[in-house]
């Protein structure tokens, strides 16, 4: 273990807590020699730290980060690759109680592979309208039975059991991937991607409408800054427009008629 962590530059933490191992086959048959993966005890893996944190910029704090089922990855990807890869192999499993749906879960209408019986009633509890329909249980409407985010009940991972629905993704937890001192934690991994564009973004429209506020010009909000001077052009033109003709007829002087009066 020693050895290894001399020899690369880039590893990361892995939790194995109640991992399958198809997660762990898939990265290792995606990525070939690209990584190797160490399962090991923690207290094998914090002996063989003691050496390295002395020769290793900050390998204190990534050393804390271990959990109580470890496992070490070592590599030479940049993180964000690793983790990209990584994020993308997982495998479908079945739900358990207390699991959040990633996504709304859909029982779509149609014939099931359960015989008629007592699971017509475990269906229907959970909202699933059930019926039999040549000796089997048929489903009679599409439903959403849990929206994305809300906990999954006892009842319901149950039933999407009985269905074979697996709603949940499985793949390899990684806390931390330390590179040349510095630390990735998973917060900051997950970024990789939609997420990460998706915040530039974001970030990129707050910007443009702050500077668009102030009135501070740049290339990007130009034509904006020019159709808002526009605007407000257009409404005080308008505004001098409507009270012309008033200030007018204030200025004109009276007219006198012959007999000395004023019309």
């Amino acid at each position: 273990m020693k050895k290894l962590f001399e020899k690369h530059s880039v590893f990361g933490i892995v939790d194995m807590f109640k991992l399958p191992t198809v997660p762990i086959q898939k990265v290792k048959k995606k990525s070939g020699k690209d990584i190797s993966i160490k399962m090991t005890k923690k207290a094998v893996l914090v002996r063989s730290l003691e050496d390295i944190k002395a020769k290793k910029k900050g390998f204190e704090e990534f050393s804390k980060l271990i959990p109580k089922q470890p496992a070490i990855v070592f590599t030479e990807m940049d993180p964000f690759k690793f983790y990209a890869m990584v994020d993308k192999l997982k495998v479908p499993a079945a739900a358990k109680e207390g699991d959040i749906a990633p996504a709304d879960i859909e029982i779509h209408a149609g014939p099931t592979n359960l015989l008629a019986g007592p699971a017509i009633s475990e269906l229907t509890k959970v909202g699933i309208p059930a019926g039999v329909e040549e000796g089997k249980i048929s489903v009679k409407k599409d439903v959403v039975v849990a929206k994305k985010g809300s906990p999954i009940s006892k009842p319901l991972a149950n039933a999407l059991k009985k269905l074979g629905v697996e709603p949940m993704a499985i793949g390899i937890n990684v806390v931390a991937i330390y590179q040349n001192g510095m630390i990735y934690s998973k917060d900051v991994l997950s970024l990789v991607g939609e997420t990460y564009m998706n915040k530039i973004r974001e970030a990129f429209t707050q910007a443009l409408n702050l500077s668009v506020s102030i009135g501070y010009p740049t290339k990007s909000n130009i034509s904006y800054l020019l159709a808002k001077a526009k605007l407000a052009a257009d409404a005080i033109e308008s505004k001098i427009s409507l009270d012309k003709p008033k200030a007018e007829a204030q200025a004109q002087p009276e007219n006198k008629n012959e007999s000395g009066g004023t019309s």
